[in-house]
């Protein structure tokens, strides 16, 4: 996996948006994507992509494409079927990386966050460890090349790693990670187990509502990071990217507008100095924006 990376397309983004900012991030030299069956967009983040693999912008190979089983494929059957469903909707032949998005199941189905009548999520009891050989499999088919999981806790990658007759562990490990969440126990954790961390809402997050708890700050309106940005003649996104290349982690930035997907690829001409990555440390307040919170309660929780 390399440090470049891109458009962290989420719930609730306009089709046609995610169809140009993919091709544009693609022209101005992005290429690791990141995408999910969630996102509902596979089909127009696959149409950018072959549209410059054939204009010869690309080659299949250059690009580095992520996507994820949701929470409703957890049982081991419909796994497989799900990296189907996904690679139809891409016209692809295989992704680089399939990991599992969140580690709390749902109730099989067309719907996406399955409810009951009071509005409360349908949860699926299921055993990671057997999805994590449906994985396995799929690898072992040529439909990925490489597995991962999202959102997991260190005890839920401990039960991966230890499970007998383990085939292959858990390349990464993508979590929510910036200044206000700093995760540095789990990533230590990670790296300790030669799991790389991966970092979703790495600018704070989008205020996608049902999504994103809005009552918390604005990360890039940060005071430290404004001046920390200012110093070095940078925007704040840029030095909370910064921020995560220099501790080793894979950051994937979130952009649909064009003048800051290219500014954000910025973050490879400068480096922070030991006293700014203190500093920056400091900011961490375990502030969570993305805790999917119609899934507590269920057993496999991880926050």
């Amino acid at each position: 996996m390399d440090s470049s990376s891109h458009v962290q397309n989420s719930p609730k983004v306009p089709k046609s948006e995610a169809l140009e900012a993919t091709k544009y991030a693609i022209e101005v030299g992005f290429r690791h994507i990141d995408s999910a069956y969630l996102y509902q967009n596979e089909e127009q983040v696959g149409q950018a992509i072959r549209s410059k693999i054939a204009d010869g912008t690309v080659k299949r190979e250059d690009i580095f494409y992520t996507s994820k089983l949701w929470a409703t494929f957890l049982r081991p059957e419909l796994v497989r079927p799900a990296l189907e469903k996904s690679l139809k909707n891409l016209q692809l032949d295989y992704v680089d990386l399939y990991i599992i998005h969140f580690p709390v199941a749902l109730k099989p189905g067309e719907e996406l966050l399955p409810t009951d009548e009071n509005g409360k999520a349908l949860f699926d009891t299921v055993d990671l460890c057997r999805t994590w050989e449906a994985l396995e499999k799929c690898k072992d088919a040529g439909l990925t090349k490489s597995i991962g999981v999202s959102n997991f806790n260190h005890q839920q990658l401990e039960r991966i790693l230890n499970k007998p007759g383990l085939k292959y562990k858990p390349v990464c490990n993508q979590v929510e990670c910036h200044p206000y969440l700093n995760q540095s126990k789990l990533l230590d954790f990670c790296k300790s187990k030669d799991i790389i961390p991966v970092a979703y809402s790495a600018l704070g997050s989008q205020r996608v509502k049902g999504w994103v708890n809005l009552n918390h700050p604005v990360l890039l309106e940060d005071p430290v990071l404004h001046a920390i940005a200012k110093k070095h003649k940078q925007t704040s996104a840029v030095i909370a990217l910064r921020y995560q290349l220099q501790r080793g982690v894979v950051v994937l930035a979130k952009s649909y507008n064009k003048k800051r997907i290219k500014e954000n690829l910025q973050v490879f001409n400068f480096e922070l100095p030991p006293e700014d990555m203190k500093t920056i440390d400091g900011l961490n307040q375990n502030l969570r924006y993305c805790d999917f919170s119609y899934a507590v309660g269920h057993p496999d929780y991880p926050f």
